[in-house]
């Protein structure tokens, strides 16, 4: 695989020793790989810089982005993970382009809901992140999927559907059942 990434690299006359930031979303094993290439990078995995073997603190957490330029920034946006990271990208040709990891995971969540909530650890933190992006971003490059446009109608009026199930363990006279609910709920900001 890193084949492809060095020709990828090597298509704009870069190589890994040319590279100042390397940034992955989050640590899930398909987001991170290779990183061994750019012994010179910042490397910024979710909440973690490292330079070398020197760890840096920044608080993500409280919602400080990490600025590598003035174009160019790394902010928090928790859900998929507790700690994923989004790299916000100003002034380019496709306007402000935002880089989200599995915050979305392909254009096609935006209207189905289950491809991102069943592999989200915390749904409503997410759902907060999505929201905030779509408030500000022209174009988004999910974790997992070609990068688009966000439609107009997403940055008229942002509007979400959660789904929560629950179940349960009723005891009665002839032992114990397992009783689910599920719900939708319908999120919008005007």
């Amino acid at each position: 695989m890193y084949i492809l990434l060095l020709t990828g690299l090597k298509k704009y006359d870069l190589s890994p020793d040319k590279i100042e930031f390397v940034v992955c979303t989050h640590g899930h094993s398909d987001h991170v790989g290779n990183l061994n290439l750019f012994s010179n990078a910042i490397h910024i995995v979710s909440h973690d810089i490292c330079v070398g073997d020197t760890y840096m603190l920044h608080d993500f957490a409280k919602g400080i982005p990490y600025e590598i330029d003035d174009d160019i920034e790394v902010v928090s946006t928790p859900g998929h993970t507790g700690s994923d990271v989004s790299v916000i990208v100003r002034n380019t040709k496709h306007g402000t382009v935002a880089v989200t990891g599995d915050l979305f995971e392909r254009l096609e969540d935006l209207e189905d809901f289950t491809l991102w909530q069943e592999n989200s650890e915390n749904p409503e933190a997410q759902q907060y992140n999505r929201m905030e992006v779509l408030k500000f971003a022209d174009t988004i490059i999910p974790g997992h999927g070609p990068m688009f446009a966000v439609p107009n109608e997403y940055k008229q009026q942002l509007k979400m559907v959660m789904y929560y199930e629950q179940s349960t363990v009723e005891q009665g006279p002839s032992g114990s059942k397992t009783v689910s609910e599920s719900s939708y709920t319908i999120i919008e900001e005007n």
